[in-house]
């Protein structure tokens, strides 16, 4: 007669019971005062804190914020990565405009006067052609959504450098979404 195969071991040793006892109150030791309060509280945070900065990193949606989570969320971040913007060349644009006025020839100042008003007439077209283009692809493909905040959520993600948006951003420029 064949005998059942055992299931695997746990891959570590049972602990002693004192030593089991003693985690187990060490869990569940209240705070002595409120200064051991707010230290544990701050260190239970800054874990927090790391483990969604982490999860931005890779793309592990279960420990985003609460405004990255969800189906819409998602294809908006795609949408907006899957595009370059004039928005996201926003701020060193800026930069140079701002270096080249400080340049004391005036024809050069104005210049970057006339770039500056220039660039800030194609952000805002810019973004509202994308703001337009999302509020219809979200009704669209999501019917049943409210449509809450997505237009501003798209408009700062495409604002943003994006090599720092968070979370990373998943598709390259230029793929279809």
């Amino acid at each position: 007669m064949d005998e059942p195969p055992r299931p695997a071991g746990k891959g570590r040793p049972t602990p002693k019971r004192s030593e089991a006892e003693k985690a187990r109150k060490q869990r569940v030791r209240p705070a002595q005062n409120r200064r051991e309060a707010m230290r544990r509280e701050r260190e239970r945070m800054r874990a927090e804190r790391a483990r969604t900065r982490q999860a931005m990193n890779t793309g592990d949606e279960k420990y985003y914020l609460a405004r990255d989570q969800g189906e819409v969320r998602r294809f908006i971040r795609n949408y907006v990565d899957s595009r370059r913007t004039v928005a996201e060349f926003f701020l060193p644009l800026i930069l140079v405009i701002l270096l080249t006025s400080l340049i004391g020839i005036p024809v050069v100042q104005f210049a970057s006067t006339i770039i500056w008003l220039a660039v800030m007439v194609l952000l805002i077209v810019d973004l509202t052609i994308l703001g337009v283009r999302v509020k219809r692809e979200v009704r669209k493909r999501f019917p049943d959504d409210p449509g809450k905040g997505h237009v501003l959520y798209a408009v700062t993600r495409a604002t943003q450098l994006r090599r720092l948006r968070l979370p990373k951003p998943q598709v390259k420029p230029g793929t279809l979404v």
